[in-house]
């Protein structure tokens, strides 16, 4: 469904190519100071536009409040932002309806739904969503103050040097992934609720909403199969719950333990690419020779970083509020 959370719950509607896309949040402390302009370094920080490797579909991408604000803060009502789509070529679209794109819903969601499914740009499927997202994120990053959420790209095509990973795609004429790490420091010692609401479970769950992610490793990940269990341990140095090492990532059993919360995620390469594949074109039954068109991001991964700390936020302000470690309404 489009709705997460229990206390601080997260809903998100639209489509790429619809009036807006938007999201309504239920649960947000009354008091918060909130404008427009709070918004705008994450929402620059997600969309294309000049930077390379990205889209060149430039949207404004600048909140309007429809609910939930009076007099610059937070009422305790519902808050509902809109964002309007104004920068859209659906033309692009309608010329390759009879033939799903490979990698995208196209196939999946004109099953589902029967054909009713808005296709332009992706529809409800499009990361053009992930703003609504974003949005979310920072009023969840606004009430976790003094805590800080900060994600970053590690590595694209494969390349740690990340210039050198998207030159690869330039150069294949193709797209690329990459992988993107979160750090979240000032975290308390407790959140978390074993065995289906564990940290990670529920950082999982946030995680895999963002389209294109492949796979999630907390702390050592996939490594510590490699490791020995004296090795892997993290050696308890303080009643704080501090240790030597953080192979664990910050989470233990399911519970934060106090250290720093450490994660990665893998971004496959854009679905959208110039290179010519084969697809079925579902009027004829026949496959053919395909080649998406239109603008489309090299490598999604260089977005993804603004979206990833708003899902994080979203879950840790969640399970802080379970907690009562945040109040109902801000002082």
């Amino acid at each position: 469904m489009n709705r997460f959370g229990t206390f601080f719950c997260v809903s998100i509607f639209g489509e790429s190519h619809g009036e807006s896309v938007g999201v309504v949040i239920d649960g947000c402390p009354a008091g918060l100071p909130l404008s427009v302009d709070d918004f705008m370094e994450d929402t620059s920080r997600r969309k294309g536009g000049t930077q390379k490797g990205v889209t060149p579909r430039q949207e404004e991408d600048r909140p309007l409040f429809k609910s939930g604000v009076f007099n610059g803060r937070t009422t305790g009502a519902p808050l509902t932002l809109l964002f309007e789509n104004k920068n859209t070529r659906s033309g692009d679209y309608e010329k390759q309806r009879s033939v799903p794109r490979p990698g995208h819903a196209d196939f999946v969601a004109h099953k589902k739904f029967g054909g009713f499914e808005d296709y332009r740009g992706g529809g409800h499927f499009s990361g053009r969503l992930t703003l609504c997202l974003v949005a979310a994120g920072v009023v969840a990053k606004k009430i976790l103050t003094p805590l800080k959420v900060q994600a970053n790209i590690t590595e694209i095509g494969g390349e740690p040097d990340l210039e050198k990973g998207l030159q690869r795609g330039i150069d294949a004429k193709d797209s690329v992934g990459g992988i993107v790490e979160c750090h979240v420091s000032g975290l308390p010692v407790g959140l978390g609720e074993p065995f289906f609401d564990s940290v990670e479970s529920l950082i999982a769950h946030a995680v895999f909403s963002i389209p294109a992610v492949r796979g999630i490793e907390f702390g050592t990940g996939f490594a510590a199969a490699r490791m020995f269990g004296s090795d892997h341990n993290d050696a308890i140095e303080s009643m704080e719950g501090q240790t030597r090492t953080n192979h664990a990532g910050g989470i233990v059993g399911g519970i934060t333990n106090g250290n720093e919360l450490v994660f990665r995620i893998a971004i496959k390469p854009t679905s959208s690419t110039p290179k010519e594949q084969t697809t079925l074109n579902w009027e004829t039954g026949e496959q053919e020779t395909f080649a998406v068109r239109g603008r489309h991001d090299l490598c999604i991964a260089l977005r993804v970083p603004p979206v990833l700390e708003a899902v994080t936020a979203m879950v840790l302000v969640d399970l802080m509020m379970r907690e009562r470690r945040i109040g109902q309404v801000v002082p």
